[in-house]
């Protein structure tokens, strides 16, 4: 028997659909003691995590690997001064050390913070100094110890470092210092209530914001594993994301092992669809989920049989019908979108037993009583556009989604104003009770499954001499779901060339992370302007629809 069924209540209908989903759980609930090294304890030769690389590398880690080099890694943190509380983040892309860091920092009580290898030196800055990091734990690729030590200088702090697998001055080898340690580990007392991650997330004004998520979050993501991914005990599931991204969380350890899947995780760097089907078909991968960017490089590229899979699915933006229908007629297999945020876990789906339909996000989660409503804070019918908003249940609980913003209080009470939490997307519900995403009310930009935050572009664009005011906004892309613009009014002395065109994009695009990069720009003679002086971005969006 799968070991989730230990901490949850589910209820089906007449047609074998999950109807009500609940939590249950002990007060000192901890992922690391009571699902990884329970199941160790149980089946340790039970297979969790499937890794390869590009280079033909290969290791299968079981439970009991899992247990004992976590163990080993909660030894190395607690000698180098990691305690319950304590903030360290983890910057380890696909490297089989994040799942040994992450359990051992749970394990401990400390709080990871997960961050992508993307992460620019001020992008470093900024979450050193907002986190207050006790330690960092990071690859040696891409020059990542480099940012990191330039980081530290600029903010004059001192912290512990570790890297993982090659030596780096000024940082401790963790993949040596674990050799030398027990594979035991005594049990820390934690809480079920406590922080257990800390993700930076983009938001519409202002730096990134640190979204907190405590030790019941794990267990929040057992329907996204069984009932969107369809993962199955024995299965092995393959989620495409790094482990910097939220979506790591969502489909690359604690569902999947709560359900009794193995994870697979394939290490690369640039993406190519050759390789992700082979490594489908080599290891018999019985459950995928991307982003729809992933789906259009396949279809664009060719499909090739996949026998193995079972179930596809794919969030973080729009799918095109023509994409979903490509994949399943090539594949055989339906593509089922999901939708959530950062700050929550799953919250609508194509689940199992209903049909996906191309284009929907499905119907809403059984775990939470989700509703749309108007501007006016009313519930809006059928056909009718609202907000996205999840209700807490009669105990005022809502587990899963965040219990703080970092040190922003007041932000947490505005997603959390008039009782319920605005998801700030929009979306209608049809006659059949699926929901269908209209977009968002703010202005984040979704390119290539990431999310972009309009400010931190902005930021950087007003560093150029030839920018007076600018406004940047994620127009449509049939390759990135949407691609970052830059509408910029300039100052005296400049005017609008290809020239100065190019040297305003290398300028920034030197200083952003990849992801955030500017790919087209529009030159314009006055910004369009709100009663209260603000730049109307609803109304430069409406130019590039």
């Amino acid at each position: 028997m799968s070991i989730y069924k230990e901490f949850c209540e589910e209820s089906f209908d007449e047609k074998g659909r999950l109807s009500k989903f609940s939590l249950k759980y002990p007060e000192n609930f901890n992922f690391g003691y009571d699902v990884v090294d329970r199941i160790a304890d149980e089946t340790p030769d039970k297979k969790a995590l499937v890794w390869c690389n590009v280079d033909g590398d290969e290791h299968i880690f079981t439970f009991g690997d899992i247990k004992r080099y976590s163990n080993q890694m909660a030894n190395v943190f607690r000698k180098g001064g990691i305690r319950r509380g304590d903030r360290v983040m983890l910057i380890l892309k696909r490297h089989y050390e994040y799942w040994f860091a992450a359990v051992a920092l749970h394990k401990l009580g400390a709080v990871m913070i997960p961050a992508t290898h993307m992460l620019m030196v001020s992008d470093l800055v900024y979450r050193i100094k907002a986190s207050g990091l006790k330690a960092i734990v990071c690859t040696t690729q891409n020059e990542i110890p480099e940012k990191i030590t330039e980081a530290l200088k600029e903010t004059d702090r001192k912290i512990k470092l570790w890297c993982v697998q090659k030596d780096y001055p000024g940082f401790e080898n963790l993949t040596e210092a674990i050799k030398n340690e027990s594979t035991e580990f005594g049990r820390v007392e934690t809480k079920a209530s406590d922080p257990l991650l800390l993700y930076f997330t983009s938001g519409t004004t202002g730096y990134p914001k640190g979204v907190v998520h405590d030790h019941v979050y794990p267990l929040a993501h057992i329907v996204t594993a069984k009932y969107w991914h369809r993962a199955t005990d024995g299965g092995l599931h393959f989620t495409v994301a790094e482990t910097g991204w939220a979506k790591a969380s969502w489909g690359k350890i604690y569902g999947q092992w709560l359900i009794g899947s193995a994870v697979m995780v394939f290490d690369f760097d640039n993406f190519d669809p050759k390789q992700l089907t082979t490594v489908i078909n080599r290891y018999g991968v019985t459950t995928f989920c991307a982003p729809p960017t992933v789906y259009r490089y396949l279809v664009r590229k060719g499909i090739p049989k996949m026998p193995t899979l079972k179930h596809a699915s794919t969030a973080g933006e729009t799918l095109a019908p023509e994409i979903f229908k490509r994949f399943t007629e090539s594949v055989g297999v339906p593509l089922s979108e999901g939708y959530g945020q950062t700050e929550t876990t799953l919250l609508i789906a194509n689940f199992m037993g209903d049909e996906a339909v191309e284009g929907s996000m499905g119907t809403p989660s059984p775990f939470y009583n989700i509703d749309l409503r108007g501007k006016d804070g009313k519930p809006v019918g059928t056909g009718e556009i609202g907000e996205v908003v999840v209700i807490p249940d009669r105990s005022g609980k809502h587990p899963g989604i965040l219990t703080s913003y970092l040190d922003n209080e007041e932000q947490y009470r505005y997603v959390w104003r008039d009782g319920v939490y605005h998801t700030g997307d929009a979306a209608y519900r049809d006659e059949n009770g699926r929901y269908w995403f209209h977009g968002r009310f703010d202005d984040i930009i979704k390119t290539g499954g990431f999310r972009v935050g309009p400010y931190e572009v902005e930021n950087v664009l007003m560093e150029h001499p030839a920018v007076m005011e600018c406004s940047v906004v994620g127009v449509p892309s049939p390759s990135r779901g949407q691609e970052i613009k830059a509408i910029i009014q300039l100052a005296e002395g400049f005017s609008p060339s290809t020239e100065l065109e190019h040297n305003i994009k290398n300028f920034c695009n030197r200083k952003l992370s990849e992801y955030k990069w500017i790919r087209l720009i529009e030159f314009i003679s006055e910004m369009p302007k709100t009663f209260s002086g603000k730049i109307h971005k609803t109304v430069l969006r409406s130019r590039n629809r």
